[in-house]
């Protein structure tokens, strides 16, 4: 696929502050957000998450294993051309309170689909979503029926990362990567080690469906109970889902990427450690990158922990959370988004912060 020259067409990072008001409409997204992430930098509030898939606004929260939150209607109302509406009614909402600053991520899916398993041949249960092929972003639906199933995803590339969550009741958020062979899964509102489960089925997707196993296991595939999964494919200058050792230096391992990474999300794979969040516009410069954790509703922390350059994103740090190394590299996951390529189509190259 061609080159994306301007990735934020498709993932933006935005930072606005709470006002107390009944609408606060927070513009400068440049599209729609179809999934959008929010969390308190100054306050110990949850992190929100919402998607256009569900239209009932309900949000869910990725620092627990909660069910959707039915009282998001006094927390986000509306998902806009340029951004979202957040409100405050009462306070202590998380996403509008007076004086308090929060982070917004968001990405861009937008072609709606559904699949009718039994009529297209296309897997073996029924889903529907959004998807961006251009991105290789979808975010699809679909109701357990406990049976070992596939399902269509929408996108035409093998994805290599999917992240499924359990709608009605108490569901851990399940997390699977290419890098960990399918047969691993972890938990982003939990500090676990990637271990070896059978939520995706021992089964890699491929570029029409993704798996997901039988039996009575909760967080994928319970009878009757709804769900949503998050799923990306790899696209040149835009994405990148893999995995690094870590060298136990402050002078520490350098991922390549193929581009000026605009967001990160890192995990220990063999450890009990928490998932970090970084993104080019909390601080904006190295080494100053500013964590926020997907599991915690912690405030934002300012340790300083890696660079973000042109081409990728380099640790500096030799604590084992991030880039541990006892003579043999402790291995850690990590996604990636773009703020610009390396070298655009137009020759013009990215720099470091």
């Amino acid at each position: 696929m061609a080159i994306i020259d301007k990735p934020s067409n498709f993932f933006n990072t935005v930072l606005y502050s709470g006002t107390g008001s009944n609408s606060n409409s927070v513009t400068g997204v440049g599209f729609q957000p179809d999934w959008l992430w929010l969390k308190s930098r100054s306050n110990a509030y949850p992190h929100f998450t919402y998607d256009a898939v569900r239209t009932n606004r309900s949000a869910l929260i990725t620092n627990t294993n909660n069910a959707e939150d039915t009282g998001a209607s006094n927390q986000m109302t509306s998902l806009n051309s340029d951004g979202f509406t957040v409100v405050d009614s009462g306070g202590s909402v998380g996403t509008n309170d007076n004086g308090a600053t929060f982070v917004a991520w968001n990405w861009k899916a937008g072609t709606s689909f559904t699949n009718d398993a039994s009529s297209t041949g296309i897997g073996s249960m029924d889903s529907a979503g959004s998807v961006n092929e251009e991105a290789g972003f979808a975010i699809v639906s679909y109701t357990g029926n406990e049976t070992a199933s596939t399902l269509k995803h929408g996108l035409s590339t093998v994805p290599q990362m999917i992240i499924i969550k359990g709608r009605i009741a108490a569901r851990d958020w399940v997390v699977g990567q290419h890098t960990q062979g399918w047969t691993k899964s972890a938990y982003l509102n939990e500090t676990n080690a990637f271990t070896n489960q059978t939520h995706f089925n021992n089964t890699a997707p491929t570029s029409s469906v993704f798996s997901i196993e039988g039996g009575t296991n909760s967080n994928v595939n319970t009878n009757n109970a709804g769900y949503i999964s998050y799923i990306f494919s790899e696209r040149q200058s835009y994405s990148k889902f893999g995995q690094y050792g870590g060298n136990g230096n402050a002078n520490g391992t350098f991922v390549y990427t193929g581009f000026k990474p605009a967001f990160i999300m890192l995990k220990r794979v063999d450890a009990s450690t928490d998932w970090y969040m970084f993104d080019n516009k909390r601080e904006g410069y190295n080494v100053d990158n500013d964590e926020l954790y997907a599991n915690l509703n912690y405030v934002e922390d300012t340790t300083d922990r890696l660079d973000i350059l042109s081409n990728g994103f380099k640790m500096r740090t030799t604590g084992g959370n991030l880039n541990g190394n006892d003579g043999n590299p402790y291995y850690y996951i990590y996604m990636a988004f773009a703020e610009n390529p390396f070298v655009a189509s137009n020759f013009n190259a990215a720099t470091a912060r």
